[in-house]
């Protein structure tokens, strides 16, 4: 019997072979918070009848089934390589280092088309019985990620779904031993891409990479469940620098508008050999919306510039992820 509250709980994970079909779940994640249900439209007859003041139950029909919802988690040293390649939807097979237990995962925007998970979460009742719920052809529509001083980094997943199932087999959970990046871990670099430089200040940073997809492709001999979403406007990078104003670096480029590279990094431990764990996002153009410095205050001048990423042309934005994980 599990622990009956959310100590019991548990979120598996697996790559689908085809949108909506099951898989069952291959990695445990730790994760903090999730919100993922079920959501049904409904119709309700309204026909009329002598003399009946209320609508009837059995005239109350299920005309579409989908499921949505969120996960947030702290971003660890393994097992972030299937919702890595979903979230980017590069086909990715981590590269050994030399011939260390180094692997590296590089994922690079590419359509999301057929990057679909099945997400089973473990829901647990009082009497300690852990109820199945099985969410099929799950899309990510976007991704944060955020770290400030003291913190760790965390990522907060939203979800798109086809279905919940509650008919399968619950998996029993098994867990690596895992790691969080944290702040102390931390650097931030801009510059010319390729030549970035440490940013001085930095106290805290969030990227959120979104994915717009139609997600209402519900048509008629789909039994009430929707078809694959697919892309529908340009991904949307976006961010925030909050610093301490050591500098005039980052408040020149609102000025002119120019463009600068981004490497958000985390530096964990040496893996073997010289390769380290690794968590870094590169965004090799972006450029300030707001914020200027203001005074509000005796206290040290802090603001929070917002940014955009963009395409610079030739350079994809990445994510490199160096764990010890052979396969996703």
């Amino acid at each position: 019997m599990a622990i009956g509250s959310g100590l019991g709980a548990q979120i598996g994970i697996a790559t689908e072979s085809s949108y909506g079909t099951f898989v069952a779940p291959t990695r445990f994640i730790e994760f903090t918070k999730e919100s993922l249900a079920l959501k049904k439209t409904t119709a309700q007859s309204s026909g009329i009848a002598a003399g009946r003041l209320m609508a009837l139950s059995s005239r109350r029909v299920v005309t579409q089934r989908q499921a949505s919802g969120s996960i947030e988690m702290e971003v660890t040293n393994k097992a972030m390589g299937v919702l890595l390649q979903a979230l980017m939807g590069t086909s990715v097979t981590p590269v050994q280092q030399g011939v260390t237990t180094a692997y590296l995962q590089t994922h690079t925007l590419a359509d999301t088309w057929g990057r679909s998970l099945t997400i089973q979460k473990g829901v647990p009742m009082t009497t300690g019985t852990v109820t199945d719920k099985t969410f099929l052809g799950c899309k990510i529509v976007s991704a944060e990620f955020s770290c400030e001083v003291g913190g760790m980094l965390t990522a907060s997943f939203e979800f798109d779904a086809k279905d919940c199932d509650e008919t399968q087999t619950l998996a029993v959970a098994s867990y690596s031993s895992m790691s969080p990046f944290h702040f102390g871990q931390m650097g931030l670099k801009t510059g010319s891409f390729g030549a970035e430089t440490a940013l001085d200040g930095v106290r805290k940073v969030s990227i959120k990479i979104e994915r717009p997809q139609a997600t209402d492709r519900f048509y008629a001999n789909q039994s009430a469940l929707k078809a694959q979403p697919i892309s529908n406007d340009l991904v949307k990078v976006t961010g925030s620098l909050e610093m301490d104003y050591v500098a005039t670096t980052v408040d020149d480029l609102h000025t002119s508008d120019g463009a600068t590279s981004l490497v958000w990094e985390f530096i964990g431990p040496i893996i073997a050999s010289t390769y380290a764990e690794t968590f870094r996002i590169k965004v090799p153009a972006i450029k300030i919306d707001d914020a200027p410095p203001t005074v509000d205050g005796y206290g040290v001048v802090r603001p929070t510039f917002n940014f955009t990423g963009l395409y610079d042309g030739t350079n994809p934005v990445a994510i490199e992820y160096i764990s010890s994980d052979v396969t996703l």
